[in-house]
């Protein structure tokens, strides 16, 4: 009897041994095509190495990158923040690791690097016309070079900040002052503080212990008394300090006098005197509301332009770029990279971003972040800034320290000689 069952079973057993084969090799097939489909999905990823200086601003990058992310599926962003900026930015450039996108603080610093040509230029850039021109003059201005038509935009201003001094509202209507006019000349300022002595308020608080703050109100003084063209004439040894910063340096002096409490105090127990009512005036820049919102929510803040002469139409407000967003000059992502700048640039986002750090927008129409920032807003509107003053000076010399001593000691021409003999030093050593 023939093995039908048998001959059967090993036919069928040949066609399922080429159908497991055939199912093989196509899962094989489609696993390739997969893998294929990947690998070009990888390379036409891009990743940018965005640099982020601002320590305090790391969240607000981290949720815009986020965002932008899953709007460019096509482009990944690694931030990188950098809690010594000018150290590491220079270390990178050295070893020629030029970020993608940075932000950087408007400072010398920055006019250094711009002025060797790390950083794109985007002096023709339509994106300008939508910005503030005095920002994008602070911007230009920062580049140092002596030749006025090097100083090109090699950075777009992100946010801004100015200097001059923060008031407790409840403060000033309890003395009687009026905190929606604030004084518009040096007298009337002056006279406002022998108010607040009288009635028993302290009028200023003086935050000496951390010598950085001493800076401000020399800053606040010297936009309206010294035009920023004089730096020009420093640089160029017409004119020495001696001739542009006497009278600001007594003018400083001068304030603190008003003083009648500990000038010594650290920054940290200023901001919780403003924040609980002590002190009437504070003359630091914008950046101080946060801390004393942080202490205090329900403070009723000012903020005022510092009058350094008794011609209101001459003040000037001291205003800065402190926030700069630019682009590597040699990126090989140009395209990408400005992708995200121009996200950046957004005005949503650049409100967000100033809503979050009390900052000023960079637009035409500038805005503020934080309502007691309104009173300075007419300053922008009409062109009428002028950047820091010691943006000026190289961070090699201790500004800070000086005018500490200078306060503290009440010696201006003393200040004076110190910063003299170490911008002469410095120049000695610049090969420009």
């Amino acid at each position: 009897m023939k093995d039908i069952g048998s001959k059967e079973g090993s036919g069928l057993g040949r066609i399922s041994a080429w159908i497991r084969n055939g199912v093989a090799s196509l899962l094989a097939l489609l696993t390739l095509v997969a893998m294929a489909g990947c690998g070009s999905a990888d390379s036409n990823l891009v990743t940018l190495d965005f640099f982020q200086f601002k320590f305090e601003a790391a969240d607000q990058f981290k949720a815009m990158v986020a965002q932008f992310e899953k709007e460019n599926p096509d482009i990944r962003v690694n931030i990188n923040n950098s809690a010594d900026a000018q150290t590491d930015l220079r270390t990178r450039l050295v070893k020629n690791r030029v970020p993608d996108v940075i932000t950087f603080n408007g400072d010398i610093s920055f006019g250094m690097f711009a002025a060797s040509g790390v950083f794109h230029d985007f002096t023709d850039d339509p994106l300008v016309k939508e910005l503030n021109p005095g920002m994008v003059s602070i911007a230009r201005n920062l580049v140092q070079t002596k030749d006025p038509s090097a100083k090109r935009l090699y950075g777009l201003p992100f946010a801004g900040n100015a200097s001059g001094y923060i008031y407790n509202k409840t403060l000033w209507r309890k003395a009687g002052v009026d905190p929606d006019n604030p004084p518009r000349t040096w007298s009337e300022f002056t006279a406002v503080m022998d108010r607040f002595k009288d009635q028993g308020i302290e009028p200023v608080q003086g935050t000496l212990s951390d010598s950085w703050t001493a800076q401000a109100p020399l800053a606040s003084l010297a936009g309206t008394l010294v035009p920023e063209s004089r730096y020009r004439d420093l640089l160029a040894g017409k004119t020495d300090f001696k001739t542009l910063w006497t009278q600001p340096a007594r003018r400083e002096v001068e304030l603190f006098s008003h003083s009648t409490g500990d000038k010594g105090v650290t920054y940290q127990q200023g901001t919780q005197n403003m924040a609980k009512g002590k002190v009437a005036i504070l003359p630091l820049g914008t950046y101080a509301i946060p801390q004393i919102r942080m202490i205090n929510p329900d403070v009723d803040l000012g903020f005022a332009q510092m009058p350094a002469n008794d011609s209101p139409s001459r003040q000037i407000l001291t205003a800065g770029d402190d926030v700069m967003l630019t682009m590597g000059a040699t990126t090989k992502h140009p395209k990408e990279a400005m992708r995200l700048i121009r996200y950046l640039m957004r005005p949503r986002q650049l409100r967000t971003y100033a809503k979050a750090q009390t900052a000023f927008t960079p637009t035409r129409k500038v805005e503020a972040g934080d309502p007691a920032l309104n009173g300075v807003l007419p300053f922008f509107q009409q062109n009428r800034l002028a950047d820091f003053c010691d943006h000026y000076i190289p961070s090699s010399i201790n500004i800070g320290g000086y005018l500490q001593t200078m306060v503290t000691k009440g010696d201006v021409d003393g200040f004076i000689g110190s910063m003299q003999n170490e911008w002469d030093k410095v120049q000695a050593r610049n090969f420009q």
